[in-house]
């Protein structure tokens, strides 16, 4: 096999970002799932970018797109800016939920926070998409292999039900859709939440 130079260099902020991942979320784990480290989420969205053609700063986001939402208490934009650039920020800041604000406690209302979301969505530009897609598709492939082994049980380990799940994940479907350029991880969104609403249209 013949390696070729990657245009997308792991320069010592992209392991400095790496790193910071693992500081924030090293003892994390996937939500309803204590054997899985939710760091296996986050180098699945960052290669996922990387491999759609994303940029340093895309891939740096890709690991610190949840940074602002899980861990609130100990980073903020204004420490993701200094640390990594005023582009990172703006990109991990449009892949949140949660307002930029959020210092913990009780998150708005799951619909609310989610339809503002979409929202965004619909006007953001192609970096935004990238991280959000690759995001959301590592989370729709997770959800559809759990499905088939554990049906409708897996809801409960959610803030909302499968019917406003299938909601969600039909609204990203059409928005990531309708984007130009979309690409393989567009076609492989939509595959895969076309499996995930056969899987809950049969269990109806």
């Amino acid at each position: 096999m013949i390696v070729k130079r990657a245009e997308t260099i792991a320069t010592p902020r992209f392991l400095d970002a790496l790193s910071y991942a693992m500081e924030l979320h090293g003892t994390d784990v996937r939500k309803g799932m204590p054997s899985i480290p939710y760091a296996a989420h986050l180098l699945s969205v960052c290669a996922l970018v990387l491999f759609d053609g994303g940029t340093e700063e895309e891939a740096i986001a890709g690991l610190l797109h949840d940074a602002l939402e899980d861990h609130p208490e100990t980073t903020s934009t204004r420490i993701i800016a200094e640390r990594f650039g005023e582009e990172v920020r703006a990109l991990v800041e449009a892949c949140s939920d949660t307002p930029p604000d959020y210092r913990g406690g009780p998150k708005p209302p799951w619909k609310g926070r989610k339809a503002a979301y979409l929202s965004r969505l619909e006007t953001a530009g192609p970096k935004e998409r990238r991280v959000s897609l690759a995001d959301k598709l590592d989370n729709a492939r997770c959800l559809v292999a759990d499905y088939h082994t554990q049906g409708d049980l897996l809801w409960s380990r959610f803030n909302a039900g499968k019917e406003d799940q299938l909601w969600f994940y039909r609204s990203l479907k059409e928005i990531f859709g309708a984007a130009k350029g979309g690409g393989f991880l567009v076609e492989e969104f939509q595959r895969t939440v076309s499996e995930m609403e056969r899987l809950i249209d049969g269990s109806r």
